[in-house]
């Protein structure tokens, strides 16, 4: 059994951080999924790939993996880049970019 050690990227639809500062463990597949024939649906016979466990932080997590013997993969978040502008950087007279309607 494995799974992997993650900490979720913000929605799209959302332009807060809410729900990404916890991990998650998720299970992986060990077998492939199948095209169910009547429907065309993929489906799995796993039904621990629909667990999906949180934590605060990733030392328990991976506590948690090891005490339970999942061999766990840790997929480690990449730093967000923010610039911070204000609305009146638009209409500076030395601005760089080109001004366009």
């Amino acid at each position: 059994m494995s799974a992997r050690i993650y900490q979720p990227a913000k929605t799209a639809m959302s332009s807060g951080a809410a729900k990404t500062k916890r991990w998650v463990l998720e299970f992986s597949a060990e077998k492939p999924r199948r095209k169910d024939p009547l429907t065309g649906w993929t489906s799995i016979d796993e039904t621990q790939t629909q667990v999906r466990l949180t934590f605060d932080t990733l030392e328990e997590a991976q506590n948690y993996a090891t005490a339970k013997g999942i061999a766990a993969r840790v997929d480690q978040a990449r730093q967000k880049k923010r610039t911070y502008k204000s609305y009146s950087d638009n209409f500076k007279h030395d601005r760089v970019g080109p001004w366009s309607h």
